[in-house]
């Protein structure tokens, strides 16, 4: 990032971008987009690509201010049909943070900016060489694990504390998993996730 800017300005910038882009309804060119949306329709290729576009746009103006202005952005399309835009090339270890905090706040940027600019909510993730794909492995690995000792010991156990995403995550791995349950406890950031063997 460079010396004197911060995540703050970074976001500020973007907002009189969006603010701009969305100043009067006559001009509004997501209106037909966010219609379809709203109604359920499977949108076109070409109203998906408006989308990334718009998407990319914002990250590559993030990713100019940490000097990653080489850096290479995938688009593809995830398992429940979000947009998943992974960025690759370059020194992008300083992106993903201390157990994905980095990354999550950039995460939440993109997806501010986004919902300001198209005014709806359309499912974007923003990945770095894999890293929430490869977590998503690990913490699929954890769930099974832990849910494994939870039977043998016929109790429950708590995992450490996990992010919103991360939580849903372990839950999933294991809602088919009839001989136990799953559920959180406790106020972020301590936020965790108890498996529970039952009593059958």
């Amino acid at each position: 990032m460079a010396e004197d800017t911060t995540a703050a300005d970074v976001v500020a910038a973007e907002q009189v971008e969006v603010d701009e882009q969305t100043a009067t309804p006559s001009e509004d060119k997501y209106a037909q987009l966010r219609e379809h949306y709203a109604a359920g329709e499977d949108l076109t290729d070409d109203e998906v690509d408006t989308i990334a576009d718009v998407a990319v746009g914002y990250l590559r103006s993030i990713l100019a201010l940490f000097g990653e202005d080489g850096a290479s952005i995938d688009e593809y399309e995830g398992d429940e049909g979000e947009l998943i835009l992974d960025v690759t090339d370059g020194d992008l270890a300083v992106l993903i943070g201390r157990h994905g905090r980095t990354l999550d706040a950039l995460q939440m940027i993109i997806s501010s900016l986004m919902s300001s600019t198209l005014r709806f909510h359309y499912p974007v993730v923003v990945d770095v060489e894999g890293y929430k794909n490869r977590r998503k492995e690990k913490l699929r690995g954890i769930a099974l694990s832990a849910a494994s000792r939870a039977k043998r010991q016929h109790s429950k156990v708590s995992l450490p504390p996990m992010n919103a995403y991360e939580r849903r995550l372990i839950h999933l791995a294991l809602v088919a998993d009839d001989e136990v349950t799953t559920h959180s406890e406790g106020e972020d950031p301590v936020r965790h996730v108890v498996i529970t063997a039952v009593r059958g």
